[in-house]
């Protein structure tokens, strides 16, 4: 699809265009953390926890008197962190074993497809915990794990999208050429599952910061005093009665983000989906 016609495609979708809005203010949110933050996000003062929302506190102050504003800004880079770079990882990895799998077939697809649907047999969110308590709780930790989970879905995707492709005259015309297999995957196959990629990739960030924030929520994500969304919402679940706002603030923050990406990758879908000729606004 031209570019001129994407972007066009894409602006005509309020929704995709209230999604980007979302998302891009998220990520201004959160590279201006450090000058945005009105107090320290780590250092706690026991005289001030537990104050509701005023001019001092915007959204209020901890059990241990830290900033709720202050721990949800840089709760954000936190999140987008987890969901670029376990995104990243399970790109990296879906891609390829999707493109070698549609490509060559025979044992080999059945192997990485067999690993594939193991994967998918588990409910994602017990593999993650599972796969996180075997080992030392960190951030480094949760950039992979949920990567790794995420790989799975990815490969499928490549790989439909190979075998529908690898049949067509202009792979056969390369090959008959003589290209070499290499350049036949990277320069004919992989164009053509760039635009199902992109679209999964952003809906999987959602998902990343959603499995980052239920990791975080038991113990198992990002380690006090780092700002986490899920470990905030954990951090306030027994203060609901007297101090909501501990828990609401990360919460919504959670909630705002994800139905951003949500919006975001549904527009593109539509924006990317050649079959789709009008919106219906």
């Amino acid at each position: 699809m031209a570019a001129p016609l994407f972007w066009t495609r894409l602006a005509r979708d309020r929704w995709a265009r209230f999604g980007l809005a979302v998302v891009g203010i998220l990520a201004l949110l959160a590279l201006l953390a450090p000058w945005l933050a009105p107090g320290d996000p780590f250092r706690g003062n026991l005289a001030a926890s537990l104050r509701p929302p005023s001019h001092t506190f915007l959204l209020g102050s901890d059990a241990q008197g830290r900033d709720v504003l202050s721990r949800v800004l840089y709760g954000a880079r936190l999140s987008l962190a987890v969901g670029l770079i376990s995104q990243s990882i399970a790109l990296a990895i879906g891609v390829t074993l999707g493109l070698l799998a549609g490509f060559y077939g025979r044992w080999l697809d059945s192997v990485i497809m067999r690993v594939a649907d193991v994967t998918l047999a588990f409910p994602s969110l017990l593999l993650l915990i599972a796969i996180a308590a075997a080992v030392q709780p960190s951030l480094p930790v949760v950039f992979v794990v949920i990567g790794l989970v995420g790989w799975a879905g990815m490969a499928r995707l490549v790989r439909g999208q190979v075998l529908l492709a690898r049949g067509l005259e202009y792979v056969h015309a390369a090959r008959a050429l003589g290209a070499s297999d290499v350049r036949i995957i990277a320069r004919h196959l992989l164009p053509n599952v760039i635009a199902p990629v992109i679209v999964a990739a952003t809906l999987g960030i959602g998902g990343a910061i959603m499995a980052e924030a239920a990791l975080s929520f038991i113990g198992l994500g990002a380690q006090p005093p780092t700002p986490s969304w899920g470990a905030m919402v954990a951090e306030g679940r027994d203060l609901l009665r007297v101090a909501p706002w501990v828990s609401i603030a990360p919460g919504v923050a959670i909630g705002v983000a994800v139905l951003g990406l949500n919006l975001l990758g549904d527009g593109l879908r539509d924006a990317l989906d050649v079959r789709i000729q009008t919106r219906i606004a």
